[in-house]
């Protein structure tokens, strides 16, 4: 199994950025992320992700700018 055999089982993952990736299901997910609970082949996989992942901003700049855009309104 590798990454680019297409019989490998991929989960979708997650990390505290909200960011998401691929892993082979056959290998321990890497400190820092999680599965979101889609599991299936490359393709698959890919396209939840697509789907899913609308803004490609990490949550920390999300939050940042939002904090900011509402001290505006405030200030």
């Amino acid at each position: 199994m590798s990454f680019g055999d297409d019989n490998t089982i991929f989960d979708v993952v997650i990390n505290d950025e909200e960011q998401y990736s691929i892993w082979p299901s056959y290998k321990p997910i890497p400190d820092g992320w999680r599965a979101v609970g889609k599991q299936g082949p490359k393709a698959e996989c890919l396209a939840y992700v697509e789907e899913h992942w609308t803004d490609m901003r990490p949550k920390s700049l999300r939050d940042a700018l939002a904090a900011h855009s509402e001290a505006a309104v405030i200030g």
